[in-house]
């Protein structure tokens, strides 16, 4: 039982030099620990609300001192001195003190800074590393770290838009190290920087999450692009380095139609059409393939790539435990993308993984466009078992910070990366 002596916040600023919030937890015990939270681009109707302050005079209206100051006034009074039995008793409490259903009052950003903070110190409080901290929560011992997913190229609302699909990523599938798996991807990436070079006459411009943003004519062809990437680079396409797509759906869907490369396709057109894709590439996962609201085709999507591909859910879950559980009922999907400000506080986000599970899922844990170079999200990643880690590209110190985080974690336990479904433990 850890009791919460002071919390102090303050503003500071993303990867996209934005504001976000940083929070410290001092325990009365003496441990102290800061946190800093991220924010995202492409964000589901369902997420929990972040605040912001609306001051269009001050970073075009989205300042986070009503925030910063929620966490410095009322409530830091609301729980200093408090005593919390558990991570749950605490997020609790908090989630019971703003009120709302989607943590709008007191600012979904406010109540995670504080969520992730706290748990920071307890584990400082127990001298016990954060991700065996975390694996206490979920109570389990970890004993594989999680393969990396890796972006190799970006669009949609994290690169203008020039190509409407957010993400392609390469997947490392051959190693079993976090180590193997980024030497693997710089060789890659650097084949792809080469590729573009010559293709577009394009030096390095990247993403919000450091992939490369190449001026591809079509979706097909950025997908085709990084097959040849990873040929370039001397690997095998599936064998070696596997892709995985960020599809995002709901940016380019209104009133039942998707609109692609500038063709108009109904939800079975767009399912036959990532068929097709993952016919032709060597693609093991789908995140957001149809449109969040697009409930009725999800689960045709899911039939369709059965066994071959996994169906991922993003926008469509939101880390919700309510739209978790029905797309379970609905078979709509097999996979959750876990991203704890979605939900709001570790004890949510802790539900929804566990009732991902219990469904059979693979879970994959993310971070957001909007990072810092904070990294618990990796201690996260590894203590929560996920079995795949969605961090960016191999660029950017706010992606580093994870991986280096990894590599840390590596060197400490030894532990193999975990295996994609379907093929040999530790490869």
């Amino acid at each position: 039982m850890s009791r919460i002596h002071t919390l102090t916040a303050s503003e500071i600023l993303d990867s996209r030099g934005r504001p976000t919030i940083r929070a410290i937890c001092t325990l009365t015990s003496g441990a102290s620990a800061a946190a800093s939270v991220p924010s995202g681009a492409s964000t589901g109707e369902a997420e929990a609300r972040e605040l912001r302050d609306g001051d269009a005079r001050r970073y075009r209206g989205l300042g986070c001192r009503r925030a910063v100051a929620n966490i410095n006034e009322e409530i830091s009074r609301a729980i200093a001195g408090r005593e919390c039995a558990s991570q749950a008793d605490l997020d609790n409490f908090l989630i019971d003190l703003d009120g709302t259903h989607n943590k709008a009052r007191l600012g979904a950003n406010a109540i995670l800074a504080v969520s992730i903070s706290f748990a920071r110190a307890v584990a400082a409080e127990k001298e016990m590393p954060l991700y065996l901290h975390f694996a206490s929560l979920l109570g389990r011992v970890p004993e594989t770290l999680p393969r990396l997913t890796i972006n190799l190229f970006s669009g949609g609302k994290h690169a203008g838009k020039q190509v409407a699909i957010q993400d392609v990523l390469a997947v490392p599938v051959s190693p079993s190290t976090v180590d193997g798996s980024l030497v693997m991807m710089y060789d890659v990436y650097q084949a792809a920087a080469g590729l573009i070079y010559q293709r577009y006459g394009m030096r390095l411009l990247t993403a919000d999450e450091g992939g490369l943003a190449p001026p591809a004519d079509s979706a097909e062809a950025l997908v085709a692009l990084a097959v040849e990437s990873i040929e370039a680079a001397g690997y095998r396409p599936g064998e070696d380095v596997a892709i995985a797509l960020d599809v995002a759906s709901s940016h380019f869907y209104s009133d039942g139609v998707y609109t692609l490369d500038r063709e108009r396709m109904s939800s079975v057109e767009m399912i036959a059409m990532l068929e097709s894709w993952a016919g032709k590439f060597p693609i093991v996962s789908i995140e957001d393939g149809l449109a969040e609201n697009d409930w009725s085709h999800w689960p045709a999507l899911r039939q369709t790539l059965d066994r071959r591909v996994l169906v991922l859910g993003d926008d469509f879950l939101c880390t919700n435990p309510s739209r978790i559980e029905r797309a379970i009922g609905a078979r709509a999907c097999d996979a959750l993308l876990l991203k704890v400000n979605q939900v709001g506080t570790l004890t949510e986000a802790l539900h929804a993984l566990r009732l991902a599970r219990s469904a059979g899922w693979m879970v994959t844990v993310s971070v957001r466009s909007g990072e810092t170079e904070d990294n618990w999200a990796a201690d996260l990643a590894v203590g929560w078992c996920g079995d795949q880690f969605k961090n960016g590209s191999i660029t950017q110190s706010e992606r580093l910070s994870k991986y280096n985080r990894l590599l840390a974690i590596e060197d400490e336990t030894g532990w193999p990366i975990t295996a994609w479904p379907g093929r040999a433990a530790g490869s």
